[in-house]
């Protein structure tokens, strides 16, 4: 398997080196700064030495070395700044992805994409429209990141990070749907062993999970969780791991949406999203979906497609 990182950053690093270590496939690691990949790739190979892997990664600002790629996940874009949200990015990240698109397209016309740019659920859309692919075959990686913080919450209130599972639904920002129904310690729902100040508490956490981190690092916004959950996605499609994913998938009617992409479990495997799993949701479960998608699709509706 072949496995393009776009973007060398810090999300695109972590990404590219998390695969490297699970040796799922020659890596190829691409930015537009001149050194920084092949830099960076260069670093990653020596380590393998340390950690006991023998990935090849290659680093490249010219998009013929990605040739025949089968997963691209695309890291590319501006960060968010203290005060910034997710929507501010648009206008910016949106030429990005078009640029970045328009090329995978030209040299891997049979890869599945991987969108982790913010705002993601629009920029998922965005590159969706743009590739001309089976919406199958493009997705985003947040909410398997929102999910990994609100495990890591419900661990802090627990004082046991063993067995946990969290289920979090909607787009990747303020609208997000923390299920804590759906939400697990050892298999029994938090709901019934955490008291409601405790699950709302953990919720508003999981929502404001990359702006509190933001706010810490103040010159920049996370990167460990996201590229190791980019890089999670990007090896269940390389290894047909057919794993069940929080993954911001293209709806066609299931939990009532469509045209519209939106976080929600989906089975993963080497044709992308084969699989859209629907959860019982109760009625405010749905709702909260619903107003979550309809915001990203008000956003959605405001891009403008090259010509």
């Amino acid at each position: 398997m072949k496995i393009t990182v776009v973007g060398a950053g810090n999300v695109g690093a972590q990404c590219a080196y998390r695969l490297a270590q699970k040796q799922a496939g020659e890596v190829v690691l691409i930015d537009v700064v001149a050194g920084l990949p092949q830099g960076k790739a260069l670093d990653m190979m020596q380590a393998g030495f340390i950690e006991g892997f023998s990935t090849k990664i290659k680093g490249t600002n010219d998009y013929k070395d990605t040739k025949d790629s089968n997963v691209v996940v695309i890291t590319a874009g501006l960060a968010r700044k203290p005060g910034m949200s997710r929507d501010d990015l648009i206008s910016k990240n949106a030429e990005i992805i078009a640029s970045i698109v328009k090329n995978i397209v030209q040299y891997s016309p049979k890869a599945i994409l991987i969108i982790v740019t913010n705002p993601l659920d629009v920029m998922t859309y965005f590159a969706y429209k743009l590739s001309g692919f089976d919406h199958r075959r493009v997705f985003g990686m947040a909410p398997l990141l929102d999910a990994a913080r609100m495990q890591y919450f419900i661990a802090e209130a627990c004082g046991d990070a063993n067995n946990i599972y969290a289920e979090v639904l909607g787009s990747h920002g303020d609208l997000m749907v923390p299920v804590p129904r759906f939400s697990t310690v050892k298999g029994k729902p938090i709901t019934e062993i955490l008291n409601p100040e405790q699950v709302n508490n953990i919720e508003q956490k999981t929502k404001n999970g990359g702006a509190e981190i933001v706010g810490l690092l103040k010159t920049g916004s996370a990167y460990y969780a996201p590229g190791s959950a980019a890089a999670h996605m990007a090896e269940a499609v390389a290894k047909d791991k057919k794993e069940v994913i929080g993954t911001c998938c293209y709806l066609t009617g299931e939990y009532g949406l469509s045209d519209v992409y939106i976080g929600v479990p989906a089975k993963i495997g080497r044709g992308g999203v084969e699989e859209v799993i629907e959860l019982d949701l109760l009625a405010p479960e749905k709702k909260a979906l619903h107003d979550s998608a309809n915001a990203v699709k008000e956003i959605c509706e405001k891009l403008t497609l090259p010509k």
